[in-house]
């Protein structure tokens, strides 16, 4: 049975994580036959990296669904990774992917949907909630006798990446404060993108009768960080981990976002995304965490906060990907 992978967005953090764990780590890369990146960028430096890995890099041309059906047709994949990605036109991307995946009758279909997406309201999270209308699209296809795409579904719902924090990294460091707009009592809790992909990739790897792995085919998987926390609890497992002392300040959305817009260069969506996200901290709607999916996927324990930061400790301003997660064997 072969194993040829796709992943959109492959340029991306998530898809760059992923596609660089089913390259070139041995647990995953054993079993599968290869990985195409479908990018937006494909000149991008990290589509020339993962290229470089072995990956053969396809531009993805939005708004040619025809050409689309036929490159994913030629690339032999049989298993494909749908990754929304961060720009201004996400649904629409991502749905005439869908559509193309359909046609071009790809099996296996991980979508990589949003923790919060089901709690979001259409008026106030209108980004987060576009991320249940995807998932519609990709579930629809179950039941849809024209294609074989669909099914063998999973939908992953990745929690916040802790990641994310590190955008604050320059006035962290500057003024000794975590400036996050979450609010003083309620909590979430962060997630290492390194997890994700781990449970991506033994999804993306794992096999069955059907298509995946039968313990993970129809799985809507919920996956967070180990740890509820406040901003203030987020703030002491950073001084802990740095050896520095920083102090958690609720900052207002509007200075939030002043802050995104100078301290990073993250795409405008991404930051909106970012923003509603918290919007759902300040609402108490984020107060649970869900590990049994990453447990019972990768036998392993999802990164704990302090840890995270110590992965981070030596950098200005890290990079979330560059072989900063951890292994299966907690390294």
């Amino acid at each position: 049975m072969t194993r040829n992978v796709a992943i959109t967005a492959i340029d991306g953090n998530t898809g760059f994580a992923i596609a660089e764990l089913l390259l070139t780590d041995n647990t995953f890369s054993s079993k599968i036959d290869s990985v195409i990146g479908l990018s937006l960028s494909p000149e991008s430096p990290r589509a020339k990296e993962i290229e470089k890995l072995g990956a053969k890099i396809i531009p993805h041309k939005h708004g040619r669904e025809r050409e689309m059906v036929k490159l994913l047709k030629d690339s032999g994949a049989d298993t494909i990774c749908m990754i929304p990605p961060a720009h201004s036109e996400k649904y629409d991307i991502t749905a005439e992917l869908i559509t193309a995946a359909s046609k071009a009758n790809v099996p296996n279909v991980l979508f990589m949907s949003s923790v919060g997406a089901d709690l979001a309201e259409r008026k106030k999270q209108p980004h987060l909630r576009e991320f249940v209308d995807l998932e519609t699209l990709v579930m629809a296809k179950k039941g849809d006798p024209t294609t074989i795409t669909g099914h063998s579904p999973c939908i992953i719902r990745a929690g916040f990446y802790a990641e994310n924090l590190l955008l604050y990294a320059p006035q962290a460091k500057e003024d000794g404060v975590l400036p996050v707009p979450i609010g003083k009592d309620h909590k979430f809790a962060p997630v290492a993108l390194g997890d994700v992909a781990q449970v991506a990739a033994h999804v993306l790897s794992g096999k069955g009768k059907h298509g995946f792995d039968d313990k993970h085919r129809g799985q809507l998987m919920v996956v967070t960080g180990p740890m509820l926390a406040t901003g203030s609890e987020l703030a002491t497992a950073a001084s802990q981990a740095l050896g520095v002392e920083l102090q958690f300040e609720d900052i207002s959305e509007a200075e939030a976002k002043k802050v995104l817009k100078t301290q990073s260069d993250i795409d405008h969506s991404e930051q909106q995304y970012l923003l509603e996200y918290y919007r759902l901290v300040r609402e108490g709607k984020t107060n649970y965490i869900a590990t049994t999916a990453f447990v019972n996927v990768t036998g392993g324990h999802p990164t704990e906060p302090t840890e995270f930061f110590k992965l981070y400790a030596g950098d200005p301003l890290p990079e979330p990907t560059k072989k900063k997660r951890k292994t299966e064997n907690g390294h």
